[in-house]
């Protein structure tokens, strides 16, 4: 296992468990738009339900609930899970935008995700992400580069670096 916390000096060990396979991906290429992006979700509730639709052009609605952490049914996707399953995402993304121009070939990538939620000074915030990533890579790649593209993505996760969160990244590659 490797261990990787960016607020410190890397330390890494390994461990050989196998990444989850996933299936697999047509990477067409699309062009980035210029910088500003802005994004739009709006989110709609009844005040006799507790559930709240989100929506965004184009897209499938979601419909979330208060999780049962906070007295909710914990049904449906809340806040706290689709800003944690954001990161996992990003992370995912980010290193999939990096690794081909990287030269690393890779067979499938799993990043779990989990936030810690706490007060601090009165105020309720995640003040921990934690990244268990598990990647599978043929034989013929090298460690150390995975290894640097993967804390890379990390880095230059867009999610992340919009949070105040301590993120860790535990690392776990297979070889096939």
């Amino acid at each position: 296992m490797y261990r990787y916390h960016r607020d410190m000096l890397p330390r890494w060990r390994h461990t050989g468990r196998a990444a989850i396979l996933s299936p697999d991906f047509n990477q067409t290429k699309i062009a980035m738009q210029d910088f500003p992006h802005h994004y739009r979700c709006v989110a709609t509730a009844n005040a006799d339900q507790s559930r709240v639709r989100v929506s965004s052009q184009g897209l499938e609605d979601l419909t979330t609930d208060v999780p049962r952490e906070f007295g909710g049914p914990g049904d449906q996707w809340s806040p706290e899970a689709l800003l944690i399953a954001a990161v996992a995402d990003c992370f995912v993304l980010t290193f999939r935008a990096m690794a081909a121009p990287s030269q690393i070939a890779w067979h499938a990538l799993d990043c779990d995700a989990t936030g810690t939620l706490e007060r601090v000074n009165r105020t309720t915030q995640f003040t921990t992400i934690q990244l268990a990533i598990r990647i599978s890579v043929p034989d013929e790649i090298e460690e150390e580069k995975v290894l640097r593209v993967l804390r890379k993505a990390e880095e230059t996760c867009l999610i992340t670096n919009s949070l105040t969160a301590t993120v860790t990244l535990t690392v776990e590659i297979t070889r096939q």
